[in-house]
């Protein structure tokens, strides 16, 4: 059964079963301290919690997931995978246990003649919580299994929670036995190979508190809404009902590893280091078409670095298996195919997904060629010293710099008879991961524990009132500082405070947080930032200039007029740039990401290739044309699906409610969903002038923009330049072009003639210093100090050309240049072939050198550069020089 059948017949059984089927969410996790949404239930987290009413009584999903924490194991067992899908379904305060188990039961059990799974009954085990008596009855009643085949299990293994204080509940595992080939006898509890776990039925029924562990926590009472949430693996279900031995195995990975077979001239199955590779790449592959599918693009942070490390071990494990040349070409098409059938936008929008994985082999080709010689240069420096381990910062920079990800490294170490210092590389990872934790906790309001933002919570979400009102009369729900609430706030304190009200806008859909004065008996609060940190709870990061400011205060929040006006010509400003741009470039140009405030946006976009000087025009004017044309700017609630049946545009990776705001500009010419505060008609943008162009990653762009008054002030700065400059030059504006033409041609004749003048000069140079050589040990040795202001590359002509003019043969020729010009002296060497037959290296005369110049250097035998920090040790150095050449010639000839 191939598994985009096993993913229709889930979903169809709970339909007919009373069951909302609601679309998958996309792979980015709408909790910002987590990169991906790691398990079916993570979009349903707010109704399960009670934190929101649940808008169905009963849901079914199946849910992409990504996780990367296993990341180093994929191929090499059977059970990790970083994309998967996870089959759901869910009650909200409806049925129960016996409903959840008669489902279950059914589903897997009905023939498939007759849409269900098939599965053997007698080969079904399950397991309970200990003292969950009540499902094992249930079990027996619904299933007829008999009690040897329902195993109980502790607070480990069959109880469920968020391991936070909240809801929580036992939970009942249902497992397939694969047969003896597998395994021992003796169910769950003897073997988890053998009795594979496919299904997990959580019955949420108890509040905990004082968390501690998986296993530590005090049961306050029950809920009194119970509820229900399972979680079935699809590919574990799909390679049993396929009949195939592993996850790598089923119709939506294997193909691509039957291509990487075929690339490479291997054989899957005839190798365990080549399997695990194709295994690699089958997984890598497919995790990288859903992500970029999700409008994530690669990067060196985040979700970003996730995907760029997944695409680069895909073709370091092509690399492996003997293929140099491109390969996502040959085997992205290839997972568009497999997973096409359960997931159409991938086909549809291929182009775009494509684009982005080609574009990052490619980078990573040439990143590979650069990092490589890095490496060589560190393990022949590492082997000279007579050390076998390859330095930890080594390793890092290869990491950070050069995007080499740690087992390269070891690879190619191993290849050089090297070790590497692994625990040096991962204590600077964890450093540079703790500066980039400190930075987001110092820039965002958000803390680790949010139950103190949950209880705060509790009353209900905060209502927006910004929409209708910049004014707003509230009171103060709660005060918090550093995650704990407290009562109250003097004069000088920073802390967060929740509203029962508020007309400040949080950042969130690129715009940022509104600012503004909160003020009340005796107390005047300034609004710093306003963030959600928990869905449907406002924050506000307030300082207190005067008073005292205390839980239950009576309070007027105001947001700032004119910052207000400002965020919303720069958010519509928004709008109408990405209409422009899919105006001028066509549809595919979708927006992927944006940020704007006051005066100013920035806006990331699906394009391949920099946009020139004519297409940056074209879509300024568009956009102004779209501003000056004065368009009506509506917002309009409705439902997801009707929303996107007229085609409003959604941001990738976002998730959205089943109701969303649309925001229209003129009707279908900008039709997207957005929360954010606009301008009632396009007019009172004002301006938009694009002042910036760039890439922000493989097949991603980003144009950046002022707006309003922020945008004239920019075009009059610019004519204030232009003006200047015509004085200075004395010519009309328009004549400028011409003018500064000409000066630039003058200027590149000039330094035509001062290098020729250079040449001229260093050529007359060379021959005094050629006939000035001295006879060191039958070697002719010339050493020149040149006047400060020189360049290395003239210190390198003069050299060469001393070289040249006293000959390749014999006698033997040592041509030294130094400067010690601003601070750092520079130290050319050249050698003719009659010296390093006598065992005169440039290389290795340069390091003597620079040792004496406090610094380092290398090249080859014939010619090598050094330099060091002491510009006063320069005679020094070149007498070092001398001395060597005379020993060494000496004891070599």
């Amino acid at each position: 059964m191939e598994t985009a059948e096993i993913r229709r017949r889930f979903l169809e059984h709970f339909d007919r079963n009373g069951h909302t089927v609601v679309p998958s969410a996309p792979l980015i996790s709408p909790d910002p301290s987590v990169l991906f949404v790691i398990a079916g239930m993570v979009p349903f987290i707010p109704y399960l919690t009670g934190q929101q009413a649940a808008p169905w009584p009963r849901a079914t999903s199946v849910q992409k997931c990504i996780r990367t924490g296993d990341i180093e194991e994929v191929g090499k067992t059977t059970r990790h995978g970083t994309f998967f899908q996870m089959n759901g379904n869910f009650s909200f305060g409806d049925y129960f246990k016996e409903g959840a188990i008669t489902y279950a039961w059914d589903l897997i059990t009905r023939s498939q003649d007759d849409g269900g799974y098939g599965f053997d009954p007698a080969k079904i085990w399950v397991t309970v919580y200990q003292d969950d008596d009540e499902a094992a009855a249930l079990w027996r009643k619904v299933a007829e299994i008999p009690d040897e085949r329902i195993q109980r299990r502790g607070l480990k293994d069959n109880y469920w929670h968020t391991h936070q204080p909240g809801p929580g509940g036992p939970c009942s595992e249902i497992y397939v036995d694969r047969g003896p080939q597998y395994g021992p006898d003796g169910g769950p509890v003897a073997d988890e190979d053998r009795f594979l776990e496919i299904w997990n039925l959580v019955f949420m029924q108890e509040e905990i508190t004082d968390v501690k562990s998986q296993e530590e926590f005090r049961v306050v009472g029950e809920l009194p809404a119970k509820n229900i949430d399972t979680g079935m693996g699809m590919e574990r279900v799909a390679y049993l009902l396929q009949g195939v031995e592993n996850m790598y195995e089923i119709d939506q990975v294997f193909p691509v590893i039957q291509r990487a077979a075929e690339l490479s001239g291997k054989r899957y199955g005839a190798n365990h280091e080549d399997d695990v590779r194709m295994r690699v790449v089958g997984d890598h592959v497919r995790s990288s078409l859903m992500l970029i599918g999700d409008g994530i693009t690669p990067s060196n942070e985040g979700r970003g670095y996730v995907l760029r490390r997944l695409l680069r071990r895909s073709v370091r494990a092509m690399r492996l298996l003997g293929v140099d040349a491109r390969s996502l070409p040959e085997l992205l098409p290839v997972s568009r195919d497999a997973m096409g059938a359960a997931y159409p936008e991938v086909k549809s929008d291929f182009s775009r997904i494509s684009g982005i994985a080609y574009a990052e082999e490619d980078t990573f080709r040439k990143t590979l060629q650069t990092g490589t010689q890095i490496f060589d240069l560190a393990a022949g420096q590492t082997k000279k010293t007579g050390e076998v381990t390859l330095a930890g910062d080594t390793a890092f920079k290869l990491h950070d710099t050069y995007g080499f990800p740690i087992d390269l490294t070891l690879e190619m170490a191993a290849e050089q008879g090297l070790a590497v210092d692994e625990a040096g590389f991962r204590q600077l990872m964890a450093e540079q991961r703790d500066r980039a934790k400190a930075d987001a906790r110092a820039k965002k309001i958000g803390h680790a524990d949010t139950s103190a933002y949950r209880e705060l919570r509790e009353p209900g979400p905060t209502p927006f009132t910004g929409y209708q009102e910049l004014n707003t009369d509230t009171r103060v729900r709660g005060l918090l500082r550093d995650g704990a609430t407290v009562p109250a706030a003097q004069e000088g304190d920073t802390v967060e405070l929740v509203l029962d009200r508020t007309p400040f806008y949080a950042e969130s859909g690129g715009q940022d947080s509104d600012a503004g004065r909160i003020t009340g008996d005796g107390t005047e609060l300034e609004v710093l930032d306003v963030q959600r940190p928990i869905k449907g709870l406002i924050v506000h990061k307030v300082r207190v200039l005067k008073g005292e400011l205390v839980s239950g205060q009576d309070v007027l929040a105001r947001v700032d007029p004119e910052w207000r006006l400002g965020a919303c010509q720069a958010h519509s400003g928004t709008h109408v740039v990405h209409a422009a741009l899919r105006e001028v470039l066509g549809p595919q140009a979708l927006q992927s990401g944006s940020y704007n405030k006051p005066g100013y946006l920035r806006l990331d976009f699906a394009w391949g290739q920099a946009l020139g000087r004519e297409t940056r025009s074209e879509v300024e004017e568009a956009a102004n044309l779209g501003i000056r044309r004065d368009l009506p700017v509506s917002a309009t609630y409705m439902p997801l699906e009707r929303a996107r049946e007229i085609g409003a545009l959604a941001l990738f990776g976002e998730t959205y409610d089943e109701e969303v705001r649309v925001v229209e500009m003129g009707g279908e010419w900008s039709r997207e969903l957005c929360g954010g505060t606009h301008v009632a008609r396009s007019a009172q943008i004002g301006l938009v002038t694009l002042v910036g162009e760039g890439s922000v990653g493989a097949g991603s762009r980003r144009v950046e923009a002022y707006v309003g008054i922020e945008g004239f002030r920019y075009l009059a700065r610019e004519r204030t330049l232009v003006s200047q400059l015509s004085d200075l030059l004395n010519v009309q504006p328009d004549q400028l072009p011409e003018r500064v033409a000409r000066l630039l041609g003058q200027v590149r004749e000039a330094e035509k003639k001062v290098n020729q003048l250079r040449a001229s000069a260093l050529g007359a140079q060379a021959a005094e210093l050629a006939g000035g050589a001295l006879d060191v040990h039958g070697v002719a040795f010339v050493a020149h100090q040149a006047a400060a202001g020189g360049t290395a590359d003239e210190l390198r002509t003069l050299a060469l050309d001393v070289r040249a003019r006293l000959g390749n043969e014999r006698p033997a020729v040592v041509a030294v240049a130094a400067e010690g010009g601003n601070g750092r002296p520079v130290v050319v060497i050249a050698t003719n072939d009659e010296a390093r037959r006598r065992g005169l290296k440039a290389g290795e005369l340069v390091r003597a050198a620079a040792q004496t110049l406090g610094g380092g250097g290398g090249g080859k035998d014939d010619v090598a550069q050094g330099g060091g920090s002491d510009p006063s040790k320069i005679a020094d150095a070149l007498g070092r020089i001398e001395h060597v050449v005379g020993e060494n010639v000496t004891h070599g000839s």
